[in-house]
């Protein structure tokens, strides 16, 4: 599905995989994804790095997405939480990793999450017409 970016010039250069905003087609379906961290399937273990969860969390994205027939070139929107800022520059890494070049809406939060062990948390929206 295509969308409409909209990054007027009076406002900052937008980042890579980033739009200052997107408009979605009349008649697409949304799929609103609530927060995911990088618990494994068993809902225990987590990898202890930044990498690893936030690697992970993708992948969840991703079986999250293919249960609504959707993929990532379906994102519109996304969140980030993350421990740190330092962990910035390699999340923006991983995420253009698995976008390419599809660009979406992305905040970027840094704050104490809900567990200590957790570094990232991803919180999605993503649309596609049928």
């Amino acid at each position: 599905m295509s969308v409409s970016a909209h990054n007027p010039i009076s406002v900052f250069p937008a980042y890579r995989n980033y739009a200052h905003a997107v408009e979605v087609p009349a008649g697409a379906r949304t799929l609103y994804v609530s927060g995911l961290n990088g618990y494994e399937a068993d809902g225990v273990t987590m990898p202890s790095d930044f990498t690893g969860q936030a690697k992970l969390v993708w992948r969840h994205l991703g079986t999250v997405l293919a249960s609504a027939g959707m993929n990532y070139a379906d994102l519109v929107s996304r969140r980030f939480f993350l421990a740190s800022s330092a962990d910035d520059p390699r999340n923006v890494e991983i995420l253009s990793a698995h976008l390419e070049d599809h660009v979406c809406a992305r905040t970027v939060v840094v704050q104490q999450l809900l567990e200590p062990e957790w570094l990232v948390e991803i919180e999605a929206v993503a649309a596609k017409l049928d």
